[in-house]
Order: C-alpha cells, then sequence, then structure tokens
C-alpha cells in the first residue's frame, strides 16, 4: 500500500490494459420489487396543462374509490396536482390467492405493506386520490418477493 490507499483487487484488474468494469446495481435490484408511476403521471398531467386532455378526462375518480379514500387513505404530504387542495389521499389494495375475500379490497398503506410482505405472491397498489377533484392515478406497485 503506497499513499494509504489499496491495490486494485482482483475484480478490478485491467486485462491487456482494459479496465474491469464494476457491476452495476440497476434500480430494480435496489427498490426490490417495486414500480414507481411518476413519469406516467408527469406525462398525463403535462398532457393536461397543455390542452390535450381535459379535467374530466383525469378526473374520473369512481364514487367507491372516493369513499374509500375519503375513510380508509393516508393523507398525503403533498397537494393535489390538478386542483391543488390539499385533500389527496393515498390508499392501498393488495391482491394475492391467499387473502380469499380480502384480495382486492382497499386497505390503508401501512396496513397494506405489512399485509403484503408477509402473504406470499401478493401484489400492493398504491393509489392517489383527490377527494375534492376526483383526480385518481396508480402511484407505485409492490411485489411480494419470496427466496427460494
Amino acid at each position: 500500500m503506497r499513499d494509504g490507499k489499496r491495490p486494485p483487487g482482483p475484480a478490478l484488474r485491467s486485462v491487456k490494459g482494459v479496465p474491469k468494469r464494476r457491476p452495476r446495481r440497476t434500480p430494480s435490484r435496489r427498490s426490490h420489487g417495486a414500480v414507481d408511476y411518476t413519469l406516467a403521471k408527469r406525462a398525463l398531467l403535462r398532457d393536461l396543462r397543455t390542452g390535450l386532455l381535459s379535467k374530466f378526462e383525469v378526473c374520473d375518480a369512481h364514487p367507491e374509490l372516493l369513499r374509500a379514500a375519503r375513510y380508509l387513505g393516508m393523507v398525503a404530504t403533498r397537494p393535489c396536482p390538478v386542483c391543488d387542495k390539499n385533500e389527496l389521499r393515498l390508499l392501498a389494495y393488495v391482491y394475492a390467492d391467499g387473502l380469499k375475500h380480502d384480495s382486492g379490497r382497499p386497505w390503508a398503506v401501512k396496513e397494506a405493506l405489512v399485509l403484503a410482505s408477509r402473504t406470499q405472491g401478493s401484489a400492493c397498489y398504491v393509489v392517489e386520490v383527490c377527494t375534492g377533484c376526483s383526480w385518481n392515478h396508480l402511484s407505485e406497485a409492490y411485489l411480494a418477493r419470496t427466496a427460494g
């Protein structure tokens, strides 16, 4: 060791002057089965702001979704991206064969994530819903992974 630096290990030695590349960690490896729908939401909001879509086309939440968001939804930390009111709620749905009758019903986000992590082969979908203007969009999806 010179100057307190370690010599490159065997994984980083070059072959014929070409350095080896370190294995790259992709976002899917770090996120453990999480899918973020932020880019799709941005595209939809851009189309709304440019006039390609009307407010009636994007603010179309079903009454049952609004009711579930009102009573089960967690208050979001940001305002609604359409009406700019602080009525945005986060709501979750868990789907799994092992849940029987509870599969596909709305849950509070914290309960849904715990339930999805305990249930083999489950998927948890987090939806953001504005109870003021009826905006709704899929925010994130979590797929439970099993070791094996």
